[in-house]
C-alpha cells in the first residue's frame, strides 16, 4: 500500500441508528476501494466490520470498526459507528479523528431516534453531515416519506442531490442531478450505465437542479453574485458551493444508496473526496491551552481514540497522526506521564484486516501493536509536544452492582473489569467503600451485558449483576444534646471517657450561633476554636471547641473529632454518610489514669449516635435531572411511568419530530429505567441522566428504610 500525502486524505465516520445498513455500506466501499473482491453480509456474519462473535450473534455494531478505502488516488478512512446509543461511545471517538460524517438513514423509516442522536453529537463536534438514504431496495422504501422527515428535522440544510428511480424491490438507478445524468445499474456489483435522463424525469431533475444551484450559491459569496448575475451555475462551481456549506454546517447533501446491491456507493464515494473537508491544516486543541495543525512538517504527534484486545495479535492501539510523519521504529513520549513507547511496527486497517506500512502521514489513522501504556485517550508525541484534550463521554445512566460468583474470582474479575474499561472509556468501575460493593456503570443494559458476556467468554469468569446500594445522606433537622460516659475496667488498664455534645443542623443562610437551650436552661458556650470540614461526600462538617475548666484535656479534642467522623461515615439511621452538621463539645469528664484516647473515640460516637437520633433525623436521596427523548405519540406512557417512579415533570419541549421530557427523578426508582423505556417506546425512545442534589425522602420511604436497615443490623448481631 502507498503512503498517502494529507491533501488525499479523508476521514469519515458512518452514523445512523440501528439497522439503518452502515455495515452494509461500509463492505460496499471496501469493495469499491478493492480492498476485498467479494461483499460479505450481516446476516452471513461474513462482513469486515462486525467481526466479533457477540456482533455476529446479535447481527449489530457494538464496536466503532476503522476502515479504509482507496479509491480516485485518493485514501478513504471510515469509521463503521455501532447505531445504538448503550454504544454511543465508539461515534464519540470517531469524531475525535474524523472531519466528515455520513448519515446513514433506513428509507423505510425516515428519521429515527438514533438519526437524531448521532446528528446531535455531529453537530456537537462540530462534524459536517452527508445524508445517505439506504435501503431504497426494500418493499416499504419511501423516498418522499423519508425526505420529508429529514427536511422536518434538519430544515433548510436538507439538498437532495440525486433521487431515485423505481424505488422498492425494483430499484436499479437514480437521477443525479450535480452531473444531470441517470445512472442504470446492471447488476449488484456496482456495474452502472450512465445515461440521459429520461424525459418523464426531467422536470423534476431540472427544479432539484435549481434548488442545488441555489443552495450552493449559498456557501460562496463569489458564487452568489455570479449566480444573481447568470441564473446559472455549472457542475464544477454546484460542487464547490455545497463543499462550502458543507463545511460550515449550513448544508447536508442527500444521496440515493441501495448499500446490498452497491448502488449509489461510488457517487457518494466521490462527492466524499471531492467535496469532504481534507485533514490539512485542522487543528486540535492541547490541555495546555495551544494547538496542534494537521500538517506533514510539524513535529511527530498521534492521539489514540481506541484500543482493543484481538485475538492472535493481543492489546492494538488506533491512532491519528495529528502532525508529522509517522515512521515505523519511531520512539515518542507520552506528554502527560513522560512514558516512552516505540512503535516498532505501524499498520493501515481495515477491520481484521491490517498491512503493514512504513510511514503514515499527518491526517491518516493506522494502528500499533502491544504499546506498554498506549490506552484509548492518550497522546503519543515526540518531544516538546503538548497533550491534544481529552474526549469528552456522556455521564452514565445504566449502573449496577457486580460481584464475582466465586468469592476466589474476586481478584480476577476486578482485573478483567479494569481491562474492560481501560479500552472503553464509556464503562466506568469503582468499588463503593461507603455501598461496600464494586458498581458498574455504562451507557445502558446492552452496554453493560456486552461487558458480562466479555467477561464469561474472554476471561472465563462468571460475575453476578444486581441493583446497588442508593448512596443515601442522613442529616439533621434540629438541635440536641447528648452526653456520653464509656467506661471499660478489665483487670488492667482501664478506659474511662466521658463526652458531652450539642448538634445542629448547617443550614445556609442560617448565622453561626452558640446561645441554645440546654437542659431547660439558656446557655451561651465559650467557643475556644472552631474548625470547618469539607467531607469528601459532599457537605460539611463543623467541629466547635466549647470546653472550659479542664473538663477534657486538649490533647483528646482530635481523638473526639475521630469519633465524630467516624459515625458520620457511618450514619446512625442506615450506615450512609451523614452531613451538614455543626458539632459542640461543650463538657466532659476524664480520669487521671484510665482516659486514653480510645475511650474518648468511643465515648464522641456514642454520643454523636445518641444526639443524632433526637435531632429531627431525616434521610436524603440523591435526585437525578433526567431528559428524554421520544417520539411524540410515546408521551403520555413516558409521563405516566416516571410518575410511577417519585418522578417530578419540570417542563417539555420538541426537538424536530422528538419530544423532550425534562424531569428529576430519585435515583432508587432509577434502577434498569433503559430497558423500562426501550419497551415503553418500542426502542424508539433514548435518556440522559445527571446528579442534581439530595432531598429528604419523603415520610413512607424513611419508614421503610429505617426498618429495612433495623432487620440488616439484627440479622449482622
Amino acid at each position: 500500500m502507498k503512503s498517502y500525502s494529507t491533501k488525499d486524505i479523508r476521514n469519515v465516520v458512518l452514523l445512523g441508528n440501528t439497522r439503518a445498513g452502515k455495515t452494509t455500506l461500509a463492505e460496499a466501499m471496501l469493495y469499491e476501494g478493492k480492498v476485498i473482491d467479494r461483499r460479505g453480509s450481516v446476516e452471513a456474519k461474513t462482513t469486515v466490520s462486525d467481526n466479533t462473535e457477540f456482533e455476529q450473534t446479535n447481527q449489530k455494531s457494538v464496536y466503532a470498526t476503522p476502515l479504509y478505502a482507496e479509491f480516485m488516488n485518493t485514501k478513504i478512512n471510515f469509521v463503521d459507528a455501532p447505531g445504538s446509543d448503550d454504544f454511543s461511545g465508539g461515534a464519540i471517538a470517531a469524531f475525535k479523528v474524523c472531519e466528515n460524517s455520513v448519515l446513514v438513514v433506513n428509507a423505510q423509516q425516515g428519521v429515527e431516534v438514533g438519526t437524531e442522536i448521532f446528528a446531535r453529537y455531529a453537530n456537537q463536534y462540530g462534524v459536517p453531515m452527508i445524508v445517505a438514504v439506504n435501503h431504497l431496495d426494500a418493499e416499504k422504501a419511501d423516498w418522499d416519506m423519508t425526505l420529508n422527515s429529514l427536511k422536518e428535522t434538519f430544515g433548510g440544510k436538507i439538498i437532495p442531490v440525486q433521487f431515485p428511480v423505481n424505488a422498492g424491490t425494483g430499484f436499479d438507478g437514480f437521477v443525479d442531478v450535480l452531473s444531470m445524468k441517470y445512472y442504470k445499474f446492471k447488476d449488484e456489483n456496482g456495474t452502472r450505465e450512465e445515461l440521459d435522463i429520461p424525459a418523464q424525469y426531467a422536470d423534476q431533475a431540472e427544479e432539484l437542479r435549481q434548488a442545488l444551484m441555489e443552495k450552493a450559491a449559498e456557501g460562496d459569496d463569489a458564487l452568489m453574485e455570479k449566480f444573481f448575475d447568470t441564473l446559472e451555475l455549472s457542475a464544477e462551481e454546484i460542487a464547490t458551493g455545497l463543499a462550502a456549506g458543507l463545511k460550515k454546517g449550513e448544508a447536508m447533501p442527500v444521496f440515493c444508496v441501495s448499500a446490498k446491491k452497491d448502488i449509489g456507493v461510488k457517487k457518494l464515494m466521490e462527492f466524499i473526496i471531492n467535496a469532504g473537508v481534507s485533514p490539512v491544516g485542522t487543528v486540535q486543541e492541547t490541555v495546555e491551552g495551544g494547538q496542534i495543525e494537521c500538517k506533514p512538517e510539524g513535529p511527530v504527534s498521534l492521539f489514540i481514540f481506541k484500543t482493543s484486545v484481538e485475538q492472535h495479535l493481543g492489546e492494538v492501539s488506533y491512532f491519528k497522526v495529528m502532525s508529522g510523519v509517522l515512521n515505523e521504529g519511531a520512539d515518542l513520549t507520552n506528554p502527560e506521564t513522560g512514558n516512552g513507547e516505540r512503535l516498532s511496527a505501524i499498520y493501515a486497517v481495515a477491520g481484521s484486516k491490517k498491512e503493514k506500512v512504513a510511514s503514515i502521514s499527518a491526517g491518516d489513522i493506522g494502528c500499533v501493536m502491544k504499546l506498554k501504556a498506549g490506552k484509548t485517550d492518550v497522546t503519543l508525541a515526540e518531544s516538546g509536544v503538548d497533550a491534544i484534550t481529552h474526549m469528552v463521554f456522556p455521564d452514565a445512566k445504566y449502573r449496577c452492582a457486580v460481584k464475582a460468583t466465586d468469592k476466589n474470582d474476586e481478584a480476577k474479575v476486578g482485573d478483567a473489569l479494569n481491562k474492560i474499561a481501560a479500552q472503553d472509556p464509556t464503562i466506568n468501575v469503582e468499588y463503593s467503600k461507603e455501598l461496600r460493593q464494586t458498581i458498574l456503570s455504562g451507557q445502558g443494559e446492552q452496554h453493560i451485558n456486552l461487558v458480562k458476556w466479555r467477561i464469561n467468554n474472554e476471561f472465563k469468569l462468571n460475575i453476578e449483576l444486581f441493583a446497588p446500594k442508593v448512596p443515601y445522606r442522613e442529616t439533621i433537622t434540629k438541635v440536641a444534646t447528648a452526653r456520653y460516659r464509656h467506661k471499660k475496667q478489665s483487670g488492667g488498664a482501664g478506659q474511662f471517657g466521658e463526652v458531652a455534645i450539642l448538634i445542629c443542623p448547617i443550614v445556609e443562610g442560617v448565622e453561626f450561633t452558640n446561645k441554645f437551650k440546654i437542659d431547660g436552661k439558656d446557655t451561651e458556650l465559650k467557643v475556644k476554636n472552631r474548625q470547618e470540614f469539607e467531607l469528601e461526600w459532599g457537605g460539611k462538617l463543623e467541629y466547635v471547641n466549647c470546653v472550659v475548666g479542664g473538663a477534657i484535656d486538649e490533647s483528646f479534642m482530635p481523638a473526639i473529632l475521630k469519633g465524630i467522623n467516624d459515625k458520620m461515615a457511618e450514619g446512625p439511621l442506615t450506615g450512609s454518610y451523614a452531613r451538614d452538621i455543626r458539632v459542640y463539645v461543650y463538657d466532659g469528664k476524664m480520669h487521671p489514669v484510665d482516659s486514653k484516647e480510645i475511650a474518648f473515640i468511643l465515648a464522641a460516637r456514642n454520643a454523636f449516635k445518641e444526639a443524632f437520633r433526637n435531632a429531627g433525623p431525616k434521610i436524603m436521596e440523591p435526585i437525578y435531572n433526567v431528559d428524554i427523548l421520544t417520539p411524540s405519540e410515546y408521551v403520555g406512557p413516558c409521563m405516566s411511568d416516571l410518575n410511577g417512579r417519585r418522578g417530578m415533570i419540570m417542563n417539555q419541549d420538541m426537538d424536530g419530530n422528538f419530544t423532550v421530557l425534562h424531569a428529576r427523578v430519585p435515583l432508587a426508582e432509577l434502577y434498569r429505567y433503559s430497558p423500562v423505556l426501550s419497551s415503553l417506546t418500542g426502542g424508539s425512545a433514548t435518556f440522559t441522566m445527571k446528579f442534581a442534589e439530595y432531598q429528604p425522602v419523603p415520610a413512607d420511604v424513611q419508614s421503610k428504610l429505617l426498618a429495612e436497615y433495623a432487620a440488616q443490623e439484627s440479622d449482622e448481631d
